[in-house]
């Protein structure tokens, strides 16, 4: 909902349909209560609007679907801004489809003892975005490692990456990099093969014959 805002003249529209996306596996968790969990959600959704102040067309709907390609632990959200009928018998007009976003449990670092208290703004950091085709990878995670094995958070399907090719690192600053980690093939950025590197938004990633693009989400 807070990535596909609208800033209107004086009001800011969210989308009000939400399509989440699971594996075969954990589609098949919820069966008994999916009807429950949809409804559960809606009522967080709205609730979360008001919060905002956020302007809902009408009120949030979420369903769930199975997609194959995702994996155990991974689902996907696809939003959706639909308008109301005007008249009676009218079918709801659907706006553009936003992007489907992906996301994976990422390991997270244990929590330091005592750490001294800061602000949920200090807090936030920048997530890593790994575009890979029509798939976007979200890393809540402070780092995430990609590669050819299924017990990866960015899992590519290419004979030439190595099991566990690389590692995306998110440093204190909100800084992220690449590390190869003893990779056959070697990584490139911006077709210039490198050990490790910092990413910007927007750089091009070669593992093996596979090119992503790598994005920051605030």
């Amino acid at each position: 909902m807070d990535s596909h805002k609208t800033a209107g003249v004086a009001r800011v529209y969210v989308p009000n349909e939400y399509t989440v996306y699971l594996s075969a596996k954990d589609r098949g968790r919820l069966e008994g209560y999916e009807r429950s969990l949809e409804q559960e959600l809606s009522g967080y959704l709205l609730e979360h609007a008001r919060r905002r102040s956020y302007d809902l067309l009408t009120r949030p709907t979420v369903s769930f679907e199975t997609d194959e390609r995702l994996r155990l632990g991974e689902f996907g959200i696809q939003p959706r801004m639909v308008k109301p009928p005007a008249r009676e018998g009218e079918a709801p007009q659907q706006g553009e489809e936003g992007h489907t976003m992906v996301y994976s449990a990422v390991r997270e670092e244990p929590a330091r003892e005592q750490a001294p208290p800061r602000s949920s703004r200090a807090s936030a950091q920048p997530r890593g975005v790994v575009v890979v085709d029509d798939r976007r990878y979200v890393l809540d995670g402070p780092h995430a490692t990609i590669g050819r094995s299924k017990s990866v958070e960015c899992v590519l399907s290419d004979p030439n990456v190595s099991r566990r090719h690389a590692e995306l690192r998110r440093a204190d600053s909100g800084d992220w990099q690449i590390v190869d980690l003893g990779s056959t093939n070697g990584i490139k950025v911006n077709d210039r093969r490198v050990g490790s590197t910092r990413l910007h938004p927007g750089d091009r990633v070669t593992v093996g014959t596979t090119t992503f693009v790598f994005d920051i989400e605030q």
